[in-house]
């Protein structure tokens, strides 16, 4: 997709910039190929990948031809294979040496002092590194399962940015009294709108205090976010929706494009033939034509980089 000529507007005018990050970036070769096309095919102009990720390889290998994607780190200690050997992490796997921390297990970890902090931070420095031994140079950091805003984590992700030079962080502090109304209008009243509801208040509750210590410590993040409560109903008409909200400045919209598979089924969670609606959604015509009209323009983490990058010292990870 060219961000280039997306919604121009003079520079006297206010603009609306967005940034379509697709989270799970390796986490299955068919959730790669969703994220590909909805990039090539529609308005998907980021991804976040999974150093621990099934795909990881072929994510990197996939996105070789689209170097107008940019690629940031999903930073995860919620499940899969560590990147670190588990003797070094023995606080964050299971007896298998999996990962198994969940957000509600993290928080309940973290409070009776089972988790070392030292091995989160560790694990997150192997997760960078192997992404940058891989080629390619991360232009933003999240986290899986949005960890890294919880107030025991956030110090860890901001020292890893900083020293790694990664410019921008995702902030999931989300317009609720938007994004919930669209919710229920567009979904219903069902149980599992009513989960995703209580889900996104307490990450944007989390993630409103990260927002300051980013801009503290001098790391970018948008200026709104979207996708939290649409998690898992992000169809054509939920997106239509949640493109006429968007507000001036740069917003982040988080999604999980992909296509079903046996692999994602065994990972299971909310995200499992949704993604498919999302790869619709991110591909419609209709979502074109109206992210043109609106004059949203589309931009990427790189854009936040170029902003900052007089604000950083000199230091010695890659810039």
């Amino acid at each position: 997709m060219d961000t280039s000529d997306q919604g121009q507007t003079t520079a006297s005018e206010p603009m609306k910039r967005l940034i379509v990050n697709a989270d799970d970036f390796g986490l299955a070769e068919s959730v790669n190929r969703g994220i590909l096309v909805a990039h090539r095919d529609g308005i998907l102009t980021s991804a976040s990948l999974l150093a621990t990720g099934p795909a990881f390889a072929q994510a990197i290998a996939s996105a070789t031809p689209f170097p107008e994607l940019s690629v940031g780190v999903h930073l995860n200690i919620s499940e899969g294979t560590p990147v670190s050997p588990a003797a070094r992490i023995a606080s964050l796997v299971d007896d298998r040496g999996d990962l198994h921390l969940t957000p509600f297990r993290l928080m309940q970890a973290l409070l009776r002092r089972q988790v070392r902090t030292a091995e989160i931070h560790s694990e997150f420095r192997a997760q960078v590194i192997k992404v940058l031994d891989a080629g390619v140079v991360p232009t933003h950091l999240d986290g899986h399962l949005h960890v890294h805003v919880l107030p025991q984590i956030s110090p860890i992700v901001i020292a890893v940015a900083r020293e790694f030079c990664i410019h921008s962080v995702r902030c999931p502090a989300e317009d609720l009294k938007t994004t919930l109304p669209l919710l229920w209008k567009v979904a219903g009243a069902r149980s599992a709108v009513l989960k995703r509801s209580a889900v996104a208040y307490a990450v944007s509750s989390f993630a409103r205090p990260f927002r300051e210590q980013l801009r503290r410590s001098g790391l970018a993040c948008s200026d709104a976010f979207y996708g939290l409560a649409q998690t898992g109903f992000l169809n054509t008409e939920m997106l239509s929706a949640l493109l006429a909200h968007i507000p001036n400045g740069v917003t982040e919209l988080m999604c999980h494009p992909g296509y079903f598979s046996a692999e994602v089924d065994a990972v299971g969670g909310e995200l499992t033939q949704e993604r498919e609606h999302e790869v619709l959604a991110l591909t419609a015509p209709e979502v074109h034509r109206i992210v043109t009209r609106l004059g949203i323009r589309l931009i990427n983490f790189r854009d936040l980089r170029e902003n900052l990058a007089d604000s950083f010292p000199a230091r010695g990870g890659p810039s």
